[in-house]
């Protein structure tokens, strides 16, 4: 539902014509900001009255003097972002240069939006929420959200930033039965029910729900966010409700796709962003189109950030991303082929680039990893056949392989004694850390193991000591990993020791990653090789779906996760009491109003899991190394390295690193 509420200025802009209402451009002197309450600055925010006189890139110069640019005050909001260097222990910087990176595949175009990480409300250094594109936001009772744009933000090309583009993702785009079959996305409900959405001026909306929604604002800052804005003003032209049927005819025809759908779609795409002339709020915009070797991305001349000094943010002109095979990358970025490497690199590679550091302008740093197990063993318990199913839902089964496997030859071995031996949890860097739990069920003990194993009833054995399942098969599978990385298969050639000690047989077998979840998702694999929580950096604010049954993409229970995921249309109900409760406490997290209410909550959901080890961790905190020019400055010498939160380099904001000139050495 939408509710419209606009000053009559803003009523008489849309009674001029779409044109108008689009926002192609007022003057600034017309663009009225509403009244807002202060915001409080995050860490590497300056506060508003202190924003300095902008400052552009030489990049521009020739565009600005020509006039196909306006100047760089006219380009930014009217309250920009200003990024304090100093509060994040860097140092300002100047404009220049293009970051070379080396990635396999052009679907990694979609690492652009993760590393720019532009977002309504983004995690600070703290793991906070605070705004970014949003100048600020007001949340009462849970449940009504009223979002505040910059006055004068403009996407890429130009156009205004302003409700408008708002309005139109939910009504055109979330309610449009061919764009959005399945409706709004998950994170636009509560208690079952989509929002009130209103347009309370031209930079204010609101959304409302009768029950809380503790979900909205993190869904807007992660990694790949729920987008609940589009530049209506560039896409109108592909949507049968706004473009005239003639032309959108022959825009169908040209692009040779089926139908309007499917053409607005091709367009829309935010998170990859494989169209150039789609407009875009991320720090750098590409200009090539699909096929390339190479896509350039230049300069976001809109872009809303500036650091102290005014200087407007990206301090990079270029970056540049060249495809290529993913195998040859540790060899390319050793040969100085890449600025800022760390997609395609593994532990493993440290070794070999550290030594070719030292012949060439580079430097290797570790960042430690911010997964709950970087590696873990996930039974399936919803495995096709009977008697492994059982097994794999007996704790006592899981908690004897977990003690089972030596910790310490995994840490030693593979990471060097560099990674934390721990159970699938939360990192001591999160706020709902405890040590108690990380440590549960991991010591190495195969007494305890063989005792749990016997208490089971798997008291018979074959000639070469291998235990005898109920049925008279050997105690011997399959573990299944995606093939992805050496370390699993190195891993598993180590605990096959550990688990024939308790009489237990292992076969590691990697296969395509494709293929690798399907047999999963059939019940056809009985154990998977994964690693643990995406996210282990959380907050009592983040929502704890990693812990609960709620997606098909869950190897532990995928079918449970999967009939949660449909509202029961498909998979299986949840069968162990513990999994329900773990949904219950979910459903309870999806309805709280108190951060107090959502740590406990958290704190409940974390014990569970630590005690039936329906995810076996076995190591987390590893190394993840990132090659860095000795030319480009601010990138942190240490650093957590994750997908949630902050988009792996996102959260440390690489728009704010910059090349020193080699001339001078400044920097």
């Amino acid at each position: 539902m939408t509710k419209l509420r606009l000053p009559p200025t803003r009523r008489s802009a849309l009674l001029l014509g779409t044109a108008t209402a689009a926002g192609l451009g007022l003057p600034r002197a017309l663009r009225a900001a509403p009244e807002q309450p202060p915001v409080q600055p995050s860490s590497a925010q300056a506060p508003a009255a202190q924003t300095p006189a902008a400052i552009d890139s030489p990049f521009f110069a020739d565009r600005v003097a020509a006039g196909a640019l306006p100047p760089v005050g006219d380009r930014i909001p009217d309250v920009p972002r200003v990024i304090d260097m100093a509060s994040l222990g860097r140092k300002a910087g100047r404009h220049r240069g293009n970051i070379r990176l080396l990635m396999g595949d052009q679907r990694d175009l979609r690492m652009m939006t993760l590393y720019g990480y532009t977002r309504l409300v983004v995690y600070d250094d703290k793991l906070e929420l605070v705004p970014d594109v949003l100048e600020s936001f007001n949340v009462d009772e849970g449940r009504i959200f009223t979002l505040r744009l910059r006055p004068g933000h403009c996407w890429s090309d130009g156009s205004p930033l302003t409700s408008e583009d708002f309005r139109y993702w939910w009504e055109d785009v979330a309610n449009n039965k061919r764009l959005s079959p399945g409706g709004p996305p998950q994170a636009l409900f509560s208690a079952g029910e989509p929002p009130v959405f209103e347009i309370v001026s031209e930079t204010e909306v609101r959304y409302s729900w009768k029950a809380p929604n503790p979900i909205f604002l993190p869904a807007l800052a992660a990694a790949q966010p729920t987008y609940i804005f589009m530049p209506s003003q560039y896409l109108r032209q592909f949507h049968e409700r706004h473009a005239l049927k003639q032309e959108l005819a022959a825009k169908i025809k040209e692009n040779r796709v089926r139908d309007w759908g499917a053409l607005h779609e091709r367009n829309s795409r935010m998170y990859r962003p494989e169209n150039p002339k789609l407009p875009t709020l991320e720090p750098w915009r590409n200009t090539t189109p699909l096929p390339a070797e190479q896509f350039v991305f230049e300069r976001n001349a809109y872009f809303h950030r500036i650091d102290e000094n005014g200087r407007q943010l990206p301090y990079a002109d270029e970056v540049t991303m060249t495809i290529g095979t993913s195998a040859l990358i540790p060899a390319k970025a050793a040969a100085g082929e890449a600025d800022l490497q760390v997609r395609y690199i593994r532990f493993d590679n440290y070794t070999f680039l550290k030594e070719a550091s030292k012949r060439m302008n580079f430097e290797v740093k570790l960042w430690k990893r911010a997964e709950g197990a970087y590696f873990a063993l996930l039974p399936n318990l919803n495995a096709i056949d009977p008697v492994w199913r059982d097994l794999n839902r007996d704790v006592r089964y899981r908690r004897a392989i977990s003690v089972a496997i030596s910790r310490t030859d995994v840490n030693k071995v593979i990471f060097f004694g560099l990674a934390r031996e721990s159970g699938n949890t939360a990192l001591p860097e999160s706020p709902l850390y405890d040590p108690a739990l990380a440590s549960l069920w991991i010591q190495h003990d195969p007494g305890l193991a063989n005792q749990l194993l016997d208490e089971i009833g798997l008291t018979k054995r074959d000639d070469d000591g291998v235990r005898l399942l109920p049925d008279g098969r050997r105690l011997e599978f399959t573990i299944e990993t995606a093939g992805e990385n050496t370390e699993e298969t190195d891993i598993l050639d180590l605990l096959k020791q550990n688990f024939l000690d308790v009489g237990i047989k292992i076969y590691p077998r990697s296969s395509q990653r494709d293929v690798f979840r399907r047999r999963i998702v059939a019940g056809q694999t009985i154990m998977s090789a994964w690693a643990g929580m995406d996210n282990a950096l959380v907050t009592p604010e983040m929502e704890p779906d990693a812990l609960a049954p709620t997606s098909t993409a869950q190897f532990q229970w995928p079918r449970w996760g999967q009939f949660i995921e449909t509202n029961g249309r498909e998979g299986e109900r949840p069968s162990l009491p513990e999994a329900n409760e773990l949904v219950r406490l979910y459903n309870e997290w999806r309805m709280s109003v108190t951060t107090a209410q959502r740590r406990e909550i958290w704190q409940k959901m974390l014990r569970i899991n630590a005690e039936q080890l329906f995810t076996i961790g076995v190591i987390n905190s590893t190394l993840q190394p990132i090659v860095v020019s000795r030319d480009l400055n601010n990138v942190p010498d240490h650093g957590l390295y994750s997908f949630e939160p902050g988009a792996f380099l996102g959260r440390y904001m690489p728009d704010t690193f910059w090349f020193r000139r080699k001339k001078d050495g400044e920097g």
